[in-house]
């Protein structure tokens, strides 16, 4: 009896990775508004993101703690929500009116990065990203 139990506890945990935490360090950050982070995978990139996470914004650097992402290869995006209005505010042409960016800090001249110029690996447990609003 016991190892049958043992056996049906056994295979309902087989093939259920653990989630994991990814740590964003955004800095280039002022007092207004929040930092809104928010974690993708290439289908939802710069689209609506699975995972993300907001916190009042802090001078300078500001953490964001993202919790329960699945390990494997996710780009990281953040923007500072200086109005709080929940999206990244555009002029008439859409450049960005406030300052965001992107995992791994890819340099773009005409339009956001690519996915794979911004991907991560996330593996199980915490994980700690940094990156820098423009």
């Amino acid at each position: 009896m016991r190892s049958s139990l043992f056996l049906v506890l056994a295979l309902l945990g087989a093939g259920h990775a653990a989630a994991a935490t990814v740590e964003v360090r955004v800095s280039g950050v002022t007092t207004k508004g929040k930092v809104n982070v928010a974690v993708c995978d290439r289908e939802r990139f710069l689209k609506q993101c699975a995972y993300s996470a907001s916190v009042p914004a802090q001078a300078g650097e500001t953490v964001v703690t993202v919790k329960d992402v699945p390990p494997g290869t996710w780009a990281v995006l953040a923007y500072q929500d200086e109005n709080e209005n929940k999206e990244l505010d555009r002029n008439f042409i859409g450049i960005p009116k406030e300052n965001y960016g992107f995992s791994r800090n890819p340099v773009s001249r005409f339009g956001p990065p690519s996915f794979e110029d911004a991907s991560i690996a996330v593996r199980e447990g915490a994980n700690t990203v940094a990156l820098t609003l423009h």
